[in-house]
């Protein structure tokens, strides 16, 4: 399974020493390929961006207080071209899926951009968000599987689904939520990977046993379809869940249907329910839909170039603003309600959720997305733009949209597939042809 290795000396801060040898005197340190009954590591510690879109509910910002200059710390080619955003997990270290013959999943260090390991997965990995606990354990998806790595890379558990996880969020009693492009629905063990309520099919399908995955073919149709939201890709995106409630939201394009819908669903101890689906979403999903913080609306986009805005209870639409553009990709919302869509063909703009209205905030025309909006504490954001033929990570003033910083990527072309913060105010970028740059604070 694994290629490359521990190429440097890895400096771990003291905390998590003393974890590590509180666990390892207990006998409870889970080693390669092995798993506990004890439930010991932390789902989400609340610092870096552990899920492609930070957190359970796709919000796109962090707590941590935004640096306001920045430097370029360090850049590096992966080899490969890149889907997701990168993950970042609560020491710094770095994770990033791509499709390579011997390398699908890598690993680097924060501070220096040395690969810590890489391993072969199989090619729909690309297509697969990763997600990393508070051991800095990490989760991925590949064709008819979910993974699990420790930290040095070395294998914890392997489990067969239908399909490849094109979503994975961590649930609030800490397991693992799965859901295939196919409309698998899994919840497994963070420890062992076993199946911990009975598995839900989204789509009208027979009944199969598990194991049939192993005979499907891989359907890389669906997988580049599920960039647009395309009807191939029945399930396009990361769901956002409420861990207070176990109530999660996934966009489901069903076969020979003209919209795609929103569906909230529930997991409960029982097992997992719908509670309601809601068909708007016009020419299907544009983005991943976005929880608000205290869970009572979720925002989403669409190919008609429209954000919406439902209320949880009961699928309500609550408001819907026309963009100029499609809302590709995530959608940044701040504690406070300020909500700033990505789209690489439109433009800066924040809008103020006022209950059963929208109102722009502000917006900035001059700066065309090529990238994802996240917002940080501190009134601070960061994107990426064009300026003149090349890309710059712009940071602006989330009050009045103000630029504060601009920092070059170095001969970047193109867009990148997110932007994620760190603990200490990192700033990572990655862009879709394959390279990764990441800036620290002056």
């Amino acid at each position: 399974m694994r290629s490359g290795g521990v190429l440097a000396t890895f400096r771990w801060r003291s905390s998590r020493k003393r974890v590590a040898a509180v666990l390892a005197t207990t006998g409870v340190l889970t080693l390669s390929g092995c798993g506990t009954d004890v439930d010991d590591i932390t789902a989400g510690s609340g610092k870096g961006w552990t899920a492609a879109h930070h957190d359970g509910r796709n919000s796109g910002s962090s707590p941590v207080i935004g640096t306001r200059k920045l430097t370029l710390s360090w850049s590096r080619p992966i080899g490969g071209p890149i889907a997701e955003p990168v993950t970042l997990g609560p020491e710094g270290q770095m994770f990033i899926t791509t499709r390579l013959p011997n390398c699908s999943i890598f690993s680097f260090q924060m501070e220096t951009g040395r690969k810590r390991f890489c391993n072969t997965l199989g090619p729909t990995a690309i297509s697969a968000p990763t997600v990393v606990d508070g051991m800095t354990n990490v989760y991925v998806g590949d064709d008819n599987h979910v993974n699990s790595f420790n930290y040095m890379g070395q294998p914890r558990w392997r489990t067969s689904v239908v399909g490849t996880p094109v979503s994975v969020q961590f649930t609030g009693d800490g397991n693992l939520l799965t859901i295939t492009q196919a409309g698998q629905i899994d919840v497994l063990s963070r420890q062992t990977g076993t199946r911990l309520v009975p598995t839900a099919r989204l789509l009208d399908e027979p009944d199969l046993p598990v194991r049939s995955a192993l005979s499907r073919p891989t359907l890389g149709t669906e997988l580049d379809d599920c960039f647009a939201g395309g009807p191939e890709c029945p399930v396009a995106n990361i769901s956002p869940i409420d861990a207070s409630n176990g109530r999660f939201y996934v966009t489901l394009w069903r076969p020979d249907e003209p919209t795609a819908a929103l569906v909230a669903l529930r997991y409960t101890d029982g097992g997992i329910q719908q509670e309601w689906s809601a068909r708007l979403l016009e020419r299907g999903s544009a983005t991943s839909p976005t929880l608000s913080a205290d869970g009572g609306t979720v925002y989403v986009g669409d190919n008609s170039n429209r954000l919406l805005a439902l209320d949880t209870a009961d699928g309500r639409t609550k408001w819907v603003k026309q963009l100029a553009w499609t809302p590709h990709g995530g959608i940044s919302v701040s504690r406070d309600g300020l909500i700033i869509p990505a789209g690489d063909d439109g433009y800066l703009l924040a809008l103020r959720d006022e209950g059963d209205t929208v109102e722009v905030a502000w917006e900035r025309k001059d700066l065309a997305l090529r990238g994802t909006p996240v917002q940080t504490a501190g009134n601070t954001g960061y994107t990426t733009a064009a300026i003149g033929e090349g890309l710059n990570l712009i940071t602006f003033d989330t009050e009045t949209g103000a630029t504060i910083d601009s920092d070059v990527l170095p001969r970047a072309q193109g867009s990148t597939t997110g932007t994620s913060v760190g603990a200490e105010g990192e700033v990572v970028v990655a862009t879709r042809i394959g390279e990764i740059f990441a800036f620290e604070p002056e």
